[in-house]
């Protein structure tokens, strides 16, 4: 029996897509067909994008504050999982 793995897709790709979602030149069904994922992957990542863009053009202070804090998470999370 064969296992499907996931598909997975970088960060480049996923700007691609999100952002020809947010143009809205085309519909969702349209670029799901063209680039081969699914609708609601699209609007997950035109969501994500649409949440991100105000922060792009904020000062770059709440922003680091916020990447150190994932950082922070990440490493405590690494740290319990090496713990079990």
């Amino acid at each position: 029996m064969l296992s499907s793995m996931r598909k997975t897709y970088d960060a480049a790709f996923k700007a691609k897509v999100a952002f020809e979602a947010a143009k809205g030149e085309k519909t969702i069904a349209h670029i799901a067909s063209e680039f081969s994922v699914h609708p609601n992957q699209i609007r997950l990542w035109r969501n994500h994008l649409m949440e991100q863009l105000p922060e792009l053009f904020s000062s770059r202070r709440p922003q680091q504050e916020k990447a150190q804090e994932v950082m922070e998470q990440n490493r405590a999370f690494m740290t319990a999982q090496a713990a079990n």
